[in-house]
């Protein structure tokens, strides 16, 4: 992988998207700052048993999961899928990992106990959401059980084809479409039957529930970048925002679906360039819907944001929320020292665009 500074190039002509260019001025401006990655060293793993239905890939083994114990699962538990080949997504998360079981299916496998109630969610949900959505949501095949050695309950889901928009921002032409897009899905989940549905709580990091389940963390945050003469300026404005986030009342409608992690990652374009999917159900939950409307400022800028929020179509309560959702997310990334400058470079975007707006609305 090469190095975050070798890819700053003054001298680059590459058009980049609004937020792209944003994060951009960022990485630039922090080239000279004192912020440092953390070198883990690394330990070879020995290669697992070869199959002739699995493939070499270096992706293969994260988080102790292996194309040969998919393949032993599927094996022991769908027979009728005994030969598919198994191969690692190339785009994969941390909270579970994903393998390619032919060319229809896959197989989701969370890694760790806190990530396995995330699949049950789905398991039980997904199917019920489906219908009434506007975009492709991920389709449970069967329902896999602990074996192998392997200690949770994983799935088996349909493949859709598609790339995240997070490895596509730069190819992207019409942003302001995949913004309305993803609004327009945003309204139709809500308005599905939230009848019985997981409330928001712990199973969904809190997403849904109220903002000052994060306020000592936000206030942590805040304090950790102080010192940086290049966020120092903003910290007391970032400040009023979580403070004016907070006083806003809370959601008083009847609960609604939420997605809870609307990044980047969870939005599949297709090679049009268009928005097909949104997939990674496993923060979803019935609550306050005001930490989805985040993307306006960690995915969209300028008139994409506006679309954004028209499609949405939200209180200016439940938007002041929203921005505390994001900014929250912003500081404690650019908090975190053991993430990469071009992580922490991104959060500093968001965190100013979230400031730019609350300003503006006090005009």
């Amino acid at each position: 992988m090469p190095r975050i500074s070798s890819c700053l190039s003054s001298h680059s002509t590459t058009i980049l998207s609004p937020r792209a260019a944003v994060a951009e001025v960022w990485r630039r401006s922090l080239r000279s700052a004192c912020f440092q990655t953390t070198s883990r060293p690394f330990h070879p793993i020995a290669p697992p048993p070869r199959s002739a239905t699995t493939i070499d890939d270096p992706l293969d083994g994260r988080a102790g999961i292996t194309a040969s114990l998919v393949q032993r699962l599927i094996d022991s538990q769908f027979p009728r899928w005994s030969g598919l080949p198994v191969k690692p997504v190339a785009e994969d998360g941390q909270d579970n990992r994903t393998y390619r079981l032919g060319h229809s299916l896959t197989a989701r496998l969370p890694t760790a106990a806190a990530y396995e109630q995330g699949v049950a969610k789905e398991d039980r949900w997904l199917e019920e959401l489906a219908p009434a959505l506007p975009l492709e949501i991920p389709s449970v095949k069967a329902r896999g059980r602990p074996g192998q050695g392997y200690p949770y309950a994983w799935s088996v889901r349909g493949w859709i084809p598609g790339a995240t928009l997070e490895s596509r921002q730069e190819e992207v032409a019409d942003w302001d479409t995949i913004a309305a897009s993803l609004g327009r899905f945003i309204q139709a989940l809500q308005k599905c039957d939230a009848t019985g549905g997981p409330v928001a709580g712990a199973h969904c990091w809190f997403r849904g529930c109220s903002l000052h389940r994060y306020h000592d963390e936000t206030m942590q945050a805040l304090a950790a970048v102080r010192f940086d003469s290049r966020f120092s300026s903003a910290a007391a404005s970032a400040a009023q925002v979580w403070t004016a986030a907070l006083a806003e009342k809370e959601w008083e409608k009847p609960p609604v679906w939420f997605h809870g992690d609307l990044s980047a990652a969870n939005l599949l374009v297709g090679d049009d360039g268009y928005l097909v999917a949104v997939i990674d159900f496993g923060t979803c939950g019935v609550g306050d819907p005001a930490c989805d409307l985040v993307p306006a400022w960690t995915v969209f800028a300028g008139s994409a944001r506006r679309r954004f929020k028209d499609a949405v179509s939200q209180d200016a309560a439940t938007w002041a929320r929203a921005r505390g959702w994001a900014l929250w997310k912003g500081l404690i990334t650019l908090a975190d020292e053991t993430r990469t400058l071009q992580a922490r470079s991104k959060a500093f975007a968001v965190v100013a665009s979230v400031i730019e707006d609350h300003q503006l609305h006090l005009t």
